[in-house]
């Protein structure tokens, strides 16, 4: 049974236009420091799995593409580097904490924006939606899946 996942990312740091240009079309995703989220990426999410590549924290926060998961989760390298800004210390190459999973490009979308996810009641228990909602990575239902494809077609 396929899953579905949302992945926030701030444009900044990776948009979908980094995905396009990526080679191969994939990219690392990699600075989760949030336990729940790095569980999804551990535990839950298998190669093939849907995701919403959703841009956050800029002027237009809203899905912008659509992906999927590519391979299987590998210790996260930035937790390694003392010059990276997701550096751990508390992290060791023989007992790694954090995780990164390769996701690929399906396609850019047109922008589906925060505003009209929310305008949209077959969304209302999206739990990006969710008033105090903090989590880059979140489970999508089959049915919301299908109405955001719904929305994009529109």
């Amino acid at each position: 049974m396929p899953r579905y996942w949302l992945m926030k990312s701030e444009p900044s740091e990776a948009s979908i236009d980094d995905l396009v240009a990526a080679p191969g079309q994939t990219l690392p995703w990699t600075g989760v420091r949030n336990y729940q989220a790095r569980n999804f990426m551990r535990d839950d999410m298998r190669s093939g799995d849907g995701v919403l590549f959703y841009h956050s924290s800029c002027p237009e926060p809203g899905v912008a593409g659509l992906a999927r998961i590519a391979g299987k989760p590998e210790p996260d390298a930035t937790q390694f580097d003392p010059a990276n800004d997701y550096f751990d210390p508390k992290s060791s190459r023989d007992k790694p904490r954090w995780v990164q999973i390769d996701v690929a490009l399906t396609r850019k979308t047109r922008l589906l924006p925060l505003r009209e996810m929310r305008a949209a009641p077959e969304l209302a228990t999206m739990r990006v939606l969710a008033t105090g909602n903090r989590l880059s990575i979140t489970p999508v239902t089959p049915q919301e899946w299908r109405a955001v494809l719904r929305l994009l077609a529109r």
